[in-house]
């Protein structure tokens, strides 16, 4: 595996375009990778620049860029603030995330991330994670398998699913994705069948990774360690996501309206830098991985 093959990069020049690097500044890759993101924002940097990248993925480590400005953390980077300060860092200049699953954890067959191969019920992005999705499948009640598909794979045949899923597994564990795409197959008429066991895939990959919550975590730690005038940009892949960043980087909170200052204007941390940037038709014929990728980037005022 060479470096090129973990990840190709998606909208590279716009993200780190987004974070205006000072040649001095200090940033965080909080989705490094293959390292595209970083390489090009090391770039950028001048010789007392830093750059520091997360990964919770151990296969990522092997694409670690032998530079001294620049370390990688081998950690969730829902703890993003806790493991900056290890190195002393309680400030940061712009923070990038290319949120969902990279093109190596997606071809690689027996991380069980992709609907084309048969393999292991995984789908953990770090190997240290004890919940799988064999455990999601084979132990979550019928209810929690119901509200993961509703909610993680907007499907509208979420009990459905549920209910064929805990009849099947009573008989026998499903153990591998082909029992899992057989037991599933009345739901996957041959028209529509790869977008919905992509749907199926996604919500039971959020679940295992706590995705969601994780994603709550490192915003709002985003907005405490950057300086004023720090940015943060963002590449999501679902609504779920692009929901959760657009709502913090309007309001700085998830749900509800953000106070009111003396004048009536509500007071908010970030402002928008760009409108919403997404894929060129280019990039999408290129790596048709981008399709679904949209930018948002905003600057903390």
């Amino acid at each position: 595996m060479t470096k090129m093959e973990y990840h190709n990069p998606v909208l590279l020049k716009e993200t780190v375009d987004g974070l205006n690097i000072k040649p001095d500044g200090v940033y965080v890759d909080v989705t490094f990778g293959g390292g595209g993101h970083s390489r090009e924002i090391m770039k950028r940097l001048g010789p007392d620049g830093r750059l520091f990248g997360f990964d919770q993925d151990e296969d990522a480590q092997a694409n670690v860029i032998d530079d001294a400005r620049f370390v990688l953390i081998p950690e969730n980077f829902r703890f993003i603030k806790r493991y900056l300060r290890f190195y002393n860092v309680k400030e940061v200049d712009g923070i990038l995330a290319d949120l969902g699953v990279s093109s190596h954890q997606f071809d690689v067959a027996e991380r069980g991330f992709s609907t084309r191969f048969d393999s292991g019920l995984d789908m953990r992005m770090s190997k240290k994670n004890e919940l799988d999705a064999f455990k999601v499948v084979n132990e979550y009640e019928e209810a929690a398998l119901k509200k993961m598909f509703f909610e993680y794979g907007d499907l509208r045949n979420a009990a459905a699913l549920a209910s064929a899923i805990v009849t099947a597994r009573a008989t026998a564990p499903i153990n591998n994705t082909g029992d899992l795409k057989n037991m599933l197959s009345r739901f996957l008429p041959a028209h529509r069948s790869n977008k919905i066991l992509a749907q199926i895939y996604q919500a039971i990959r959020i679940e295992v990774n706590r995705e969601m919550d994780v994603l709550r975590d490192f915003l709002e730690q985003s907005l405490e360690i950057l300086r004023p005038g720090g940015r943060l940009s963002v590449i999501s892949y679902h609504s779920l996501e692009d929901r959760l960043v657009k709502r913090y980087m309007r309001n700085g909170m998830f749900e509800g309206e953000p106070e009111r200052d003396f004048f009536g204007n509500f007071e908010v941390p970030f402002k928008s830098i760009e409108k919403l940037i997404i894929p060129s038709d280019e990039e999408i014929k290129i790596n048709n991985r981008a399709r679904s990728a949209k930018l948002r980037v905003a600057e903390k005022k």
